[in-house]
Parts: structure tokens; sequence; C-alpha cells
């Protein structure tokens, strides 16, 4: 149902371009045709008179043959525009003014064509360049009434008449030229709004399709129009072809009806489809004025549940700790108090057992002072790269250096000649296995018998490293499995209910995963599954080495 969507670039001023361009090629054919015109004329109509009429068909010709190649190559001269619009222009211009040689009576309707010229190629090039061609144009005018005022006694009058020509195109050519900078710089920021706009709404549909809240949009004819992931899952993962709301959700459609007729909402929670949690459903019309669309949003209770249930555990860490902070300075007086006791020669039997009790309940209250406080800091991991078979006989060893195991065993299983590169905090870590192993040798025992606890470092599918405490005990029962990795609970009279919790939690900001995994035959597995690394040789080689 999701895609990711693709945001667009604005191209600016691309389009403005080609329609200037095809506009100066088709005005360059209906130019063209007119010097067909006047150059085919009728010999009768006795106008325009053709000083050369030989020129003037040849002319008009050519010039056609030139002005359907342009408008043919329209597109292929977007590549070079500003090469094909300067080549095209001093065409223009010679022809122009050859045109008016021919056809000295049409000297003005040729002179104002070749205005339009100019104009429109100013809309493309620089000011400086569209300059240039108006100069151009201007010494061509000048430079043929000059001539042909010498050659045939014309009077001051053709001459007037050309320097007004050649004011009127770089007046022209310079207001086009300003007029098409701001006409692109306009269209550039217009694309621009248009790419942002399209750019925001592809967001608002990925941030609305992704929310957690359900959000549908229905018609007055209860038909469905727009579905997020969320409202889809809720309404039990219908098929895209049902949209009728009555029949994919009776009791929503009815509360719906209710809403509208009475403006009351039902606020009880109710659940839409099978397997599927409880919503609570809110109603609001999607233009204040128009019963037609209606917005449903779809409340998911768990998601509200475990909001409360975040804030209620965030809320007990920071008062249990600042209630752990108060109970240790006095805890580590009377444990202190209790050593100095327990020094005393003078003491008979039973006081000394008394000093003992004191002790022991001193160390187990540390422990849960411990919990509670490493419950209220969340600290960051930093994770490294480790071969989890060396890691894990270190830790066996370190383990059984610092606990008296007694006939209790502990013992590691793992490859040596195949590394298991994993990423973890080793601190981190070692915390989670030593809170696991240490639950295994405690209550992972047969009656009578001493536990049995291995550690296995191991590569699981595709490559996964895995590492799990398991023990030959009586295992745990499923209901009680269900429940072993919430905070507080805990089956043992001495227990905080807090060691599996934490380990969870480090093992979450590790971006690893452990569960719980039931041994045939009895036992309980504690698997760990971490992220996978890529080890070198020589870190393979470092780590053997130590």
């Amino acid at each position: 149902m999701s895609s990711t969507p693709s945001f667009s670039e604005p191209q600016t001023g691309a389009a403005t371009i080609r329609h200037e361009l095809s506009f100066l090629n088709v005005f360059r054919l209906v130019q063209s045709l007119v010097y067909i015109g006047l150059a085919f004329s009728p010999i009768g109509m006795g106008w325009p008179a053709l000083a050369h009429p030989s020129l003037a068909r040849s002319l008009g010709t050519g010039y056609l043959i030139i002005a359907l190649v342009a408008l043919l190559l329209n597109r292929r001269s977007m590549g070079h525009i500003k090469a094909a619009v300067a080549t095209t222009l001093v065409i223009d211009i010679a022809a122009a003014i050859l045109a008016i040689s021919a056809m000295h009576d049409a000297r003005i309707g040729i002179a104002m064509m070749l205005a339009v010229n100019l104009s429109a190629g100013a809309l493309i090039l620089p000011l400086r360049l569209s300059s240039f061609f108006a100069a151009l144009a201007t010494l061509g005018m000048l430079a043929h009434t000059f001539f042909g005022a010498r050659a045939n006694s014309i009077g001051d009058r053709d001459l007037l008449e050309a320097a007004l020509f050649g004011l009127a195109y770089f007046a022209t050519t310079a207001l086009c030229s300003v007029l098409g900078q701001q006409l692109r710089a306009t269209e550039a920021l217009a694309e621009q709004r248009s790419t942002d706009l399209a750019n925001l709404s592809q967001i608002n549909e990925l941030i609305i399709r992704r929310m957690k809240t359900g959000v549908l949009l229905v018609d007055d004819a209860n038909r469905i129009h727009q579905i997020n992931e969320s409202a889809w899952m809720l309404l039990g993962n219908p098929g895209a072809d049902q949209r009728d709301l009555g029949r994919l959700a009776p009791e929503l459609s009815r509360r719906l009806y209710h809403w509208i007729t009475s403006g009351k909402l039902d606020e009880t929670a109710t659940q839409l489809a099978d397997g599927v949690p409880e919503v609570v459903p809110r109603f609001t019309r999607l233009a204040p004025n128009d019963d037609s669309l209606v917005l449903i949003f779809l409340d998911d209770t768990s998601l509200l549940s475990r909001r409360a249930e975040e804030l209620t555990l965030s809320s007990l860490g920071r008062l249990s700790a600042s209630i752990a902070h108060e109970i240790r300075n006095p805890l580590a007086a009377i444990r202190y108090s209790a050593q100095l006791l327990a020094e005393s020669k003078s003491m008979d039997s039973s006081d000394q057992r008394m000093v003992e009790i004191i002790n022991n309940h001193c160390i187990r209250l540390n422990e849960i002072i411990e919990n509670i406080l490493q419950l209220s800091r969340r600290e960051r991991s930093r994770p490294e790269t480790l071969d989890l078979g060396h890691w894990a006989k270190d830790f066996v060893e370190e383990y059984a250096q610092g606990n008296d195991l007694g006939a209790d065993s502990l013992r590691v299983i793992a490859n040596s000649t195949v590394p298991v590169a994993a990423l973890a905090d080793p601190q981190q870590l070692q915390q989670v296995v030593w809170n696991l192993v240490q639950n295994a040798l405690r209550y992972g025992r047969l009656p009578g018998e001493p536990a049995r606890v291995m550690v296995v470092a191991r590569l699981g599918e595709h490559g996964v490293p895995i590492l799990e405490v398991i023990d030959r005990g009586p295992g745990i029962a499923p209901k009680v499995a269900a429940q072993i990795f919430e905070p507080f609970y805990t089956t043992h009279e001495y227990g905080t209910g807090l060691g599996l919790y934490l380990a969870r939690q480090m093992s979450e900001a590790n971006q690893a995963a452990l569960e719980y995994v039931r041994v045939a035959g009895g036992g309980s597995c504690f698997r760990l599954i971490l992220t996978p690394a890529q080890m070198s040789r020589a870190a393979v080689e470092d780590e053997q080495a130590h």
C-alpha cells in the first residue's frame, strides 16, 4: 500500500524559450509567404512596382525554404538556441534589405516586419547580442537608403524613415529583452512554486499514509474515497475494491450516521474487525459548510495504552531513582556497622547469625537499588565489532574467577575457526549476559541437582550472530514466559522484576533482540540476536591473539 515519493526538480525557462522560438519560426514562415505574394503578384495589379522582379521572386522562394527548414528544426535547435537564433536573424536582416531593394514600394511594411523579427529574437538572446542585431539592421537600412539615394536621387525623406526605423529597432529590442528576462524569472519562480507545492503534497500524503492514527475520507453516500495504512489495518485489511463503509465496518457507519444526525460523538472503544485492536472513532467535516465529505480518525487504544505505560514507567523510574538515592546512604551506614560488629570477638553464634542476615539483606537491597538506578539511566550504547566466540570464552573465564560456582557448571560452546562477528557495546553486552547467566544458575536447576549452564556463540540463518544462554532446568511455564520481560514482574519472593526488563532494554539499545525459547526435553534458552558486522583478517587475528 505504501510507496516512496519521488520529489521533482524545477526546469526553469525551457518552456518559455521553446514557445518564443516557435513564434519566431512561425512568423518567419508567414513573412516569407508575404514576400512570395508580393513577388508573384499579378502584373495587372500594378502594385507594388518591382524594381528587380527576378531578385524578388528568387528572394521569396529562397526565404520560404529557409523558413520551412527553421520551423522543421525547431526542437533540435533547443540544444544550441543562441547560435540558431543569431544565424536566422542575420538571414532575416539580409532578406529584409534585399526585399526593400527589390520591392521599394513595400519598404515600410517590410521594415515593420523586421522589427518583429528583432523583437522576438530579443526575447531569447541577451541584451548585448540583441542590441548588436538592432544596430546591424539599422546600419543595413541606412546603408541601403544612402546608396539608393545617390543612385536614384531619393530624397531626405527616405533617410529620415530609415533613421526612425533604426530608433524603433533599438527601442523594441531593449524593451523585449527586459520583458524576456522578467518572463523567464517569473516562469522560474512559478515552476519553483509549482515544484514545491507538488513536493509538499507528496510529503503530506506520505505523512498521512504513515500516521499511526487511522484516517478515512467518506462521502455522503457512505463510500470511502481515501484511506491510510493504519485505517486499512484497523479495518481488517479489506480489498482495494471494497469501498462501502456500511459493509466494511457497520458499527463505524452507525456511529457516523448518529454523529451526522445528532451531533453527538460516541467515545467508547470498539473493534472494527477480528484480530485488530480496539479504536475510538472521531469525526469532522472536511469543509465547515459542506456535509458531503467527512474525515474519520481512528485512535488505536493500544497505542494510547502503550504511551500511558511509557509515561508511567518514566515517572516511576524518576521517582524510584530519587528514593534509591535516599536509601543508599543509610544502607551504606547499616552495612558498615554490621561489618564492624562482625569483627567483634565477644559476639556469640546467635549474634553472628543476626549480623550475617543483616549483611545478606544489605547486599540484596544494594542490588535492587542498582537495578532501579540503571532503569532511570538510559545510557547510549557505544557499539564495537566483536568476535562473539572469543568474547564468550573471556566472559565465562571472568565470571568463574569472580563467582564461586561450587558444583554448578558454566561452559562456553563456540567454533574457534569461524569468527562470529557482531556489533555491540561490550560493557552493556556484559551486563545482559551476566544477568542471564545469574538467572540460569539461580533458577535453571532441577531439585537436588547442580545447575548446568552453557553460553553458545554461533551463526544463525543468513549469517546473523546469535548468543544463547541455555540451562537444563525445569523451564518456564508458557503463561509466565509471556510476562517475564515486563517491568516489576517476578515469581521469586526476593526478585525485583527488573533484571530481564533491563536486559531487553539494553539489547534494544544495541539493535539486538532478546527472546525466550523453550528447550525440547527440559530447560530454557535466552537467545540474543545481534547486528552482524564484517571483521577483517587483522581484526580476527587480533581477537585470537588476545
